[in-house]
């Protein structure tokens, strides 16, 4: 029976790009700066803007959704909430500590490996930028693909940022691997026809992950670190 190093060496083995998503596997944005206030703080703009939105925006305590939700307010609500959403993700990473234990590790062994190395989130690349540039890891990561701009219906799950990393490098999707720690990484990867490594950094999210299809599973980023340094891949 195949091992979760198996099964993580046997990922890694055909792949030539490693996409990381953000919020996780490299750094938790609202650490410093809760979600649950910066929600409350764009559901306060988008019941100003939108009234008719006030209920659904009050219900949740996930920026993200209330993003989302921003857009049945139309264009202009859209684009003011998501240049909020920025404003204040930017605010957070300021003060979202270090890196998650091991990304940078992880990130350094994918580029001596000889992979591409992206960063594919829901997150602003703004605030993805401004977090690198903090901790001097700018030149690990060759591109950012953040939140596609007054689109939020492409943001994973969808696999239009996945695809849209390919893309880039100049490589069939199957030649990727998305490192994701929610059930909507997985989703896009598949989507898109790429591999992906749930990263569950906490016990439940391990079945979750596994159920959604991830191609393999691991509890840190250690293992995916001593992975890209073990396997003597080439490009």
């Amino acid at each position: 029976m195949p091992t979760p190093a198996d099964a993580l060496g046997n990922v890694l083995s055909t792949s030539k790009v490693i996409l990381f998503d953000f919020d996780g596997p490299l750094c938790d944005v609202f650490r410093g700066l809760p979600a649950p206030s910066i929600a409350v703080e764009l559901a306060d703009l988008l019941s100003a803007l939108a009234p008719a939105l006030e209920t659904a925006a009050r219900a949740t305590d996930d920026p993200m959704e209330v993003h989302r939700l921003s857009g049945d307010g139309g264009d202009t609500v859209l684009a003011a909430v998501e240049a909020a959403l920025t404003v204040a993700e930017v605010r957070a990473v300021k003060v979202a500590g270090e890196p998650t234990v091991g990304a940078i590790q992880a990130l350094s062994a994918a580029r001596e490996s000889g992979r591409r190395v992206a960063i594919v989130s829901n997150n602003s690349s703004e605030c993805v930028r401004e977090y690198l540039i903090l901790h001097g890891i700018t030149g690990l990561v060759e591109e950012v693909i953040g939140r596609p701009r007054h689109r939020p219906d492409l943001m994973k799950p969808s696999p239009h940022p996945l695809l849209s990393a390919a893309h880039a490098f100049a490589v069939a999707p199957s030649s990727t691997v998305l490192i994701g720690d929610s059930v909507t990484d997985v989703e896009a990867a598949l989507a898109a026809g790429a591999r992906s490594i749930g990263y569950a950094n906490k016990p439940r999210k391990m079945e979750a992950l596994v159920n959604a299809g991830a191609d393999a599973v691991v509890p840190s980023m250690h293992p995916l670190a001593l992975a890209l340094t073990a396997d003597g891949w080439t490009a």
